[in-house]
């Protein structure tokens, strides 16, 4: 079994509950309101700004100028081309610039950043690459899964395509490829870590859903309300 496919069994419920999450299921239908996805497209530009940065550390970590030239131009190559549909989207839902410079993220999005920046400081390569994975993978899965959906907002139709595409599944696999080979150079102790920043990063994602859909707030800020 290949490493990968430990981590898929380790968080197979999670994995499961994302697919099938009300959020994902409402995009699929194109039953979602469009203020739900305007409030998850203004958390993912946020969090993809962060995300960017992440693959720039896991590059300084590598010792492999191979790997971190290839971690480098992921960065840029993933950023550029999903804040592209980002923009595209932040257009149709008319989300203005100044929305999105004095955005406040939700406590997820900002705990889920949180985590790729404390594997960032205090991991290993591997170990930042396995919590940037399951972004990449259940993204892929997603768009994989409902490859076949014709949601009736043509803003969903767009989002599924981006993430079934060749270009997406491609650059998930060499992501699952690269997290494989760092693995087995790895002791037993230093895999459970790895797994440990795999699951809980999965397990954010899932959260990323139920934040979006429920428009989760600050627990000051509900007290405003």
């Amino acid at each position: 079994m290949l490493f990968s496919d430990s981590l898929r069994e380790a968080t197979k419920e999670s994995w499961q509950l994302s697919l099938n999450h009300p959020f994902v299921q409402k995009v699929v239908s194109g039953d979602l309101p469009l203020e739900t996805f305007k409030n998850y497209i203004l958390q993912d530009i946020y969090y993809l700004k962060h995300y960017g940065k992440v693959h720039a550390f896991a590059a300084a970590h590598s010792d492999d100028f191979h790997i971190a030239a290839k971690l480098a131009e992921k960065a840029k190559k993933t950023a550029e081309a999903e804040l592209t549909v980002h923009k595209e989207h932040a257009e149709i839902l008319q989300i203005t610039e100044a929305e999105i410079e004095n955005f406040k993220p939700a406590p997820t999005a900002y705990a889920y950043t949180s985590h790729l920046y404390r594997a960032s400081l205090s991991g290993s390569l591997a170990q930042i690459v396995a919590a940037m994975l399951p972004c990449y993978w259940l993204y892929a899965d997603i768009g994989l899964t409902y490859k076949d959906a014709k949601p009736k907002e043509k803003i969903y139709q767009n989002w599924l395509n981006t993430y079934g595409s060749d270009w997406f599944q491609e650059s998930t696999q060499e992501m699952i490829d690269l997290l494989n080979t760092l693995a087995e150079q790895a002791g037993e102790a230093e895999k459970e870590k790895i797994k440990t920043q795999f699951i809980i990063a999965k397990e954010y994602e899932l959260a990323f859903w139920e934040m979006s859909y429920t428009f989760e707030t600050w627990l000051s800020e509900k007290q405003q309300i």
